[in-house]
């Protein structure tokens, strides 16, 4: 694997500042959230240049990290018409940037029918499900037109709540330029934390072919509801996940999540241990 970091989690500093910070602490690769990381950079499409992107990968090339994600988490079933304008604005820009950057996915989630982005039982409808795929076959033809990758990020909380409703997604579009982003402990209900591993088998049968990039974190459960934390402080059994990326997915992109600057290197000596003795 080549194991990253969001550049969000790292110490503050300037970008560049972060991503030399994190390529000392041994990452290979990041995601970058330009609301989150950038903030001086205008969260608008307009601009999201070449220039821009042109310098970003710069910047990378000098701290000799891939860009795995550029992320764009953005409500895509947002019921207010304005609001699904300039989402969609949004993600045309990143897909745009992507390419230029050499970033190998604009990753994102399933959101929600509602303008707050709230779970809610309407997540899990027949009506959010259609109105999903048609606002995304709208966004894969523009990642198919400027040769980018859209890279869905399934949560149990959201319209695409788990493997076998990704599958689904994925088999009505129908577009190889519409991957998976596998958060593992994101398929996992609260109240369903013990069948874990069931959960895990189901996504890698069902999503590994079109899994392109991992998101890894942990989970501990506190009064009946789960709590993240950083690989290797939790209750997460990587070892299934890791034994098929290790026969199926050679130097797959796998970027750690809910990490501090105090433990993110522990944490990548963890799942790089795991990995070994597989």
């Amino acid at each position: 694997m080549l194991l990253g970091l969001r550049i969000h989690d790292a110490a503050p500093g300037t970008l560049l500042e972060r991503l030399a910070a994190l390529h000392e602490q041994g990452f290979a690769c990041r995601h970058l959230a330009l609301s989150k990381a950038c903030p001086d950079i205008p969260f608008t499409p307009e601009a999201l240049t070449p220039g821009l992107a042109m310098h970003l990968r710069h910047l990378f090339e000098a701290t000799h990290m891939d860009a795995a994600v550029l992320g764009c988490y953005l409500n895509i079933a947002t019921p207010d018409p304005a609001e699904w304008a300039r989402t969609l604005r949004l993600y045309e820009a990143h897909l745009h940037l992507a390419p230029l950057m050499g970033c190998g996915v604009v990753g994102t989630e399933t959101g929600a029918p509602n303008v707050g982005y709230r779970p809610e039982p309407a997540c899990r409808t027949e009506e959010a499900l259609e109105l999903l795929v048609g606002r995304l076959r709208q966004i894969v033809r523009i990642a198919e037109s400027c040769g980018a990758l859209l890279a869905i990020e399934p949560v149990c909380r959201h319209i695409v709540y788990d493997a076998r409703r990704a599958r689904r997604m994925l088999d009505e579009i129908a577009s190889p330029n519409l991957r998976i982003i596998l958060d593992p402990v994101n398929l996992i209900p609260d109240e369903d934390w013990q069948r874990a591993d069931e959960i895990v088998e189901e996504a890698l049968e069902l999503l590994g072919d079109t899994t392109d990039v991992l998101h890894l974190k942990d989970f501990i459960v506190q009064d009946g509801r789960l709590s993240f934390v950083a690989p290797g402080l939790g209750l997460m059994d990587y070892r299934p996940l890791l034994r098929y990326i290790k026969a199926h997915k050679p130097m797959i992109h796998a970027t750690l999540e809910d990490t501090r600057p105090d433990n993110a290197v522990a944490a990548r000596a963890y799942l790089e241990r795991l990995y070994r003795e597989l």
